[in-house]
């Protein structure tokens, strides 16, 4: 027999939640196979089995909190007699047709049968009778759904003798809400977002870039670019650029704080805010100052589909120095992102607007987008959060200051 644990989680991580079995007890296994999901505060992290053979108990439920090298299930060698199996299920599940079938033709409930708990709830809140419901559930089983169904009908009665206006019912609109646990990542998202406002300064300044020389440049070269890297040419590589950029002239903006001391970090591992199914997460560019415009489009492009997957390691996730948000895909057009800790700053992009502008006396048509800058007003000064964001548009707007280093 062969043990089946929660395997190692990663950096600081030390527990994680059952999230779904995708086998059940009695199955037949392969070497491999996937057994279950577990969902840690930042990844979810398949469990494969180690062995083949049978699935034998589930140790730990769906919804259950884990530590790491805890006992999930075990797998015992050989194959099971599903055949013979399946015939005591079927043969059950007769035998249960014709109870239920008789129960109901003899109009007997049995007294013994435990009516669902949020049923019992809503009874004794309208004070009905259980002897008022006929039940719907397994062996004549009161559910929550069949109350609703008796309190609805005594609302609709009263409401039709009665034309005097009443405050609404909860009970009324309980069969349409639903009600969901929060899943560990998104719980984590909170409670760090809520632990940045308490703890941080947190301050933002917002300025304005002209796109029109970027997507110039990235409409000559785009073609060129992508036959030679084999990747595309987006907006993100030149927005990490102008970001390390101005990062080396206001070094406060790449720092953290650490006790009594501030921590200057003479290297940027830029976090790329992704939006996923499961919620956000925040991907780490390593080294992105020293990277070309290529190797950062691919690290984006190949970290942003594995964040989407759900594949991403905890280790891709840590370390970074500063974030870039782009709130502009979903159409953002001004927002204030919120400190990533212990980061002291992020970039907010936003949505690429035409929009009319003053150039040398005259009004013209340009390509704009919103800037916003967050950061710890504990060790960001307004004048260096100022000065970074405007290095950060000089450099979008004539890109040729990052080849000069301007």
């Amino acid at each position: 027999m062969t043990d089946v644990r929660v395997p190692t989680l990663g950096e600081s991580v030390t527990e994680a939640t059952v999230a779904t079995w995708f086998k059940q007890p009695g199955d037949n296994i392969n070497m491999d196979e996937m057994l279950c999901e577990l969902e840690t505060d930042k990844v979810t992290v398949e469990v494969p089995s180690p062995a083949a053979g049978v699935m034998g108990d589930i140790v730990a439920q769906e919804g259950s909190v884990v530590s790491m090298d805890a006992l999930l299930t075990t797998i015992s060698e050989g194959r099971a007699e599903k055949p013979e199996n399946e015939k005591k299920l079927a043969t059950q599940k007769d035998n249960n047709v014709i109870k239920a079938n008789t129960e109901v033709i003899s109009g007997t409930q049995n007294s013994d049968i435990e009516d669902a708990p949020s049923a019992k709830k809503l009874m004794a809140e309208n004070n009905i009778s259980p002897n008022q419901i006929t039940g719907t559930g397994k062996e004549g089983r009161i559910m929550k759904d069949d109350v609703l169904k008796v309190v609805q009908s005594a609302v609709i009665k009263t409401t039709e003798n009665s034309p005097v206006s009443r405050a609404p019912s909860a009970v009324e609109d309980a069969d349409r809400e639903e009600r969901v646990k929060m899943t560990r990542l998104r719980q984590t998202i909170a409670k760090r977002l809520k632990d940045s406002q308490n703890t941080a300064a947190m301050l933002t300044t917002y300025n304005e870039v002209d796109m029109t020389e970027v997507m110039s440049l990235r409409n000559e070269f785009k073609e060129l670019f992508e036959k030679k890297h084999g990747t595309k040419l987006g907006f993100m590589s030149f927005f990490t650029k102008a970001c390390c950029h101005a990062l080396k002239e206001v070094p406060e903006v790449n720092a953290e704080i650490d006790g009594t001391d501030i921590v200057y970090k003479n290297y940027v591992h830029m976090g790329i805010a992704a939006g996923t199914p499961t919620g956000l997460v925040v991907p780490v560019i390593r080294n992105a100052d020293s990277m070309s415009f290529a190797e950062i489009e691919k690290s984006i492009s190949e970290k942003g589909k594995r964040a989407r997957d759900g594949k991403l390691s905890m280790d891709e996730m840590q370390g970074g120095t500063f974030t870039i948000s782009n709130g502009g895909v979903y159409g953002s057009l001004m927002s204030s992102p919120i400190l990533n800790p212990p980061q002291s700053g992020i970039l907010g992009m936003h949505k690429i607007q035409d929009r009319p502008m003053a150039i040398n006396g005259e009004v013209v048509i340009r390509p704009m987008m919103y800037l916003a800058l967050s950061y710890d007003h504990r060790i960001v000064d307004g004048k260096g959060a100022v000065t970074f964001l405007v290095r950060v548009k000089e450099a979008l707007e004539d890109p040729r200051r990052l080849l000069m280093d301007l």
